[in-house]
């Protein structure tokens, strides 16, 4: 039985070109890079030429970035480090209640340690108002934390204009986002967008896990989370993981060299997925403000006068979401049930956050949208990758409206 995996979300295969660059740094070029003889400075070198490679990705400065071990660390290292390095300026944080478990468990720290954390509402498609931030700022702000691209949904925040709002209150407040989902699928460029934090994982974008950056803008001041040898300028201590490093650069530098190409291609393949699997009964597709969709609303999104562009990547994204991800709810079905029904067919999903599937409790994304409550159970997650094909999804729906079905007849009545 052949392998479909729809859960790139959670983790991504490795690049072959990565992979074997990590081989070859573990075997021949395994020096530290702190030490000063050649397999030091060799290793330094790897890992300078990663950071002007991720840099240039996003259009900063190479000094910018700083390689933590995920994406976690780096939202931790930008919110709880910005927070207790800025807390003379005031102690009151802004962020939304949608935010990965490694934001929201970060800001619960921030209040243990005495900071006041404002949660932003979202409407019924995952995305704040950036006009609330007017409200919601305050005298003792010293920080908003927004992320690019919901990592269940696949909603897309209005990042840039977020910020534009924040800094034309007052141009100190540090902006973060957590761009995890974002980085490699959706464009952002941090100094473009008045964005001052940006944190970003490898093995979300084929490279391996273990690795992650966190883009700091020039002058922003942020104090250490961890204490050590003070590797990376003083700001992250720890042998630097040179394998990791530079597999991440080499993986960000291969999306980056056929981006739009593959983009394009990945909203061909979620618009027909959304359309087909529409063609079951009592279906609804989270985090996708285009009318016509079974179950969403579609008064509160702008008028669709021109026909889907897959090519016009903005439009695909104010229609469709993130590229990749698709959240389904499907009425009258669990969806652990439903998910191991398709892994019995060799097709893998996701019931969820794979940074919290083993909770019990509901979603925060998906109460925060408004899902009704019998649907907060019934939810999966397909995410994509450029390894995805039309012929996996396609047999993915065939085998969805083969289940469905099936499934719901032995519901409990």
């Amino acid at each position: 039985m052949s392998e479909i995996y729809l859960d790139n979300s959670a983790t991504t295969r490795v690049f072959p070109e990565a992979a074997a660059l990590m081989a070859k740094i573990m075997t021949e070029e395994y020096g530290n890079p702190s030490s000063m003889h050649h397999k030091g400075v060799e290793a330094e070198m790897r890992i300078r030429e990663a950071r002007e490679t991720v840099a240039k990705t996003l259009k900063a400065d190479p000094k910018e970035i700083l390689f933590t071990s995920c994406g976690t660390e780096s939202d931790n290292l930008a919110l709880i480090g910005c927070a207790r390095a800025n807390r003379r300026a005031g102690n009151h944080i802004i962020t939304t209640p949608v935010e990965h478990p490694a934001v929201l468990r970060s800001m619960e720290q921030l209040m243990r340690e005495g900071f006041e954390v404002t949660y932003l509402p979202v409407d019924r498609f995952g995305r704040i108002d950036p006009e609330s931030l007017k409200d919601a700022v305050t005298d003792r702000t010293i920080l908003v934390s927004i992320m690019h691209v919901n990592n269940e949904i696949g909603a897309i925040q209005p990042v840039a204009r977020a910020a534009s709002v924040v800094k034309g209150i007052r141009e100190s407040i540090l902006f973060h986002t957590d761009d995890v989902q974002g980085y490699g699928k959706v464009r952002l460029y941090p100094k473009k967008a008045q964005v001052d934090l940006l944190s970003a994982s490898g093995h979300k974008i084929h490279g391996p896990k273990g690795i992650g950056f966190l883009y700091v803008a020039e002058g922003v001041k942020i104090e250490p989370v961890l204490y050590g040898g003070g590797q990376q300028n003083n700001r992250r201590s720890g042998t630097e993981n040179v394998p990791g490093i530079a597999a991440l650069a080499l993986a960000a530098s291969i999306l980056s060299g056929h981006f739009d190409e593959d983009v394009k291609r990945l909203y061909e393949l979620k618009k027909h997925f959304i359309e087909e699997v529409q063609k079951i009964e009592d279906i609804r597709i989270n985090g996708v403000p285009l009318s016509g969709l079974s179950g969403n609303d579609a008064s509160e999104i702008p008028s669709e006068d021109t026909p889907f562009d897959p090519s016009d990547l903005s439009r695909a994204a104010l229609l469709f979401g993130a590229p990749h991800i698709i959240s389904l709810s499907v009425r009258d079905v669990r969806a652990e049930v439903l998910l191991h029904a398709l892994e019995d067919k060799g097709i893998y999903v996701s019931s969820g956050s794979a940074c919290a599937t083993h909770k019990k409790a509901f979603s925060d994304t998906l109460s925060s949208i408004g899902l009704e409550k019998p649907l907060l159970d019934s939810t999966i997650r397909l995410s994509m990758s450029v390894f995805t094909t039309k012929e996996e999804i396609d047999t993915t729906l065939e085998a969805l409206h083969t289940l469905i079905p099936q499934l719901r007849r032995f519901r409990p009545r």
